[in-house]
């Protein structure tokens, strides 16, 4: 039976600190016994129940591989590593959901560059694995016809993700890349590099790195006459703070802006703080309805303290080590 398939002894670590962490049940369940002989991200979800959190595996093609690299990114969100949210909408549903997957995907991006590194240290990414991972790109993305065309957004993703897992020079797998993608590989390369310029160790990091990929993303968009994914507008990123930072006002950090997206939950026009140092969306607020209601709401907000007003938010925040 699948759900009596065993894990090896780095997945049951990891189970057992993931488990530390979240303070509540922590458990792993195999779905079937499909094996596609791919290895892709979409092989395992994360469900939370209350106190119960549930990593769910359809595809046991590579159950350690797949199991491990969901309890990786669970880890780092417990242990007080930075988040995307989509607190905006454009009111367009279906370009709604095209943002959020292309910025879940370039955030998670910047998080393998620390995951797959701590499974390539416990022996995780081998050959085998290297092979069925290049499999699952096969299938996800079609080779370029020449010219750019509407997949190129998404060869472009999911070539990076491909660099972070398989190093700059794409291993054994090059020619397979530069053959049937040329122009993404070229780009994606391009992108990697500036990504790896800088560490990706702590915090900090990873949204410094978040930021420089969506930007140089667009970037590359524009290259192409593209559409632009804006995502620095869109996604909102958990902010890090010093603890200086925190007494100082909202002017001092932030940039209000009313901006022309709506606030999700409310459905009026949100005020976006966007970070001084980064220019991200770093908050976002539910705003009034008109223009000069909504230069008083910016300005009252301006001579808060971050502090201050990301407790009346309850909006989460990290410090700075």
């Amino acid at each position: 039976m699948a759900d009596e398939l065993q894990l090896n002894s780095t997945s049951q670590s990891l189970l057992n600190q993931v488990a530390h962490y979240f303070q509540g049940d922590v458990q792993v369940q195999f779905i079937g016994t499909f094996k596609s002989g791919t290895v892709r991200h979409d092989q395992a979800q994360v469900i939370q129940n209350g106190q119960q959190l549930l990593v769910q595996v359809s595809d046991l093609t590579a159950p350690d591989f797949v199991v491990t690299h969901e309890l990786l990114h669970l880890l780092m969100t417990l242990r007080g590593f930075p988040k995307i949210y989509f607190p905006l909408t454009t009111d367009d549903h279906q370009l709604d959901n095209q943002l959020q997957y292309f910025g879940t995907e370039l955030f998670d991006i910047i998080l393998h560059l620390v995951v797959y590194p701590e499974q390539r240290r416990h022996g995780l990414i081998t050959p085998e694995i290297e092979a069925a991972y290049v499999r699952g790109v096969r299938q996800l993305i079609t080779p370029e016809i020449g010219k750019l065309d509407n997949e190129m957004i998404k060869r472009l993703v999911v070539i990076i993700d491909a660099l972070v897992l398989l190093g700059p020079t794409l291993g054994d797998y090059r020619s397979v890349f530069e053959q049937n993608f040329p122009m993404a590989t070229a780009a994606a390369q391009h992108l990697y590099q500036k990504i790896t310029a800088k560490p990706t160790d702590e915090p900090f990091q990873v949204r410094r790195n978040a930021v420089k990929l969506f930007k140089a993303f667009d970037d590359q968009m524009r290259t192409w006459k593209l559409a632009e994914l804006h995502l620095t507008d869109f996604a909102m990123i958990t902010s890090v703070f010093s603890k200086r930072q925190l007494q100082l006002q909202v002017k001092q950090v932030f940039k209000l802006y009313h901006s022309e997206l709506k606030d999700k939950e409310s459905g009026t026009r949100a005020v976006v703080g966007f970070a001084l140092a980064d220019d991200q969306n770093s908050l976002v607020l539910a705003g009034p309805s008109t223009p000069s209601a909504g230069r008083q709401f910016i300005q009252e907000n301006y001579e808060k303290t971050v502090s201050e007003l990301f407790n009346e938010l309850k909006l989460p925040y990290l410090l700075r080590s």
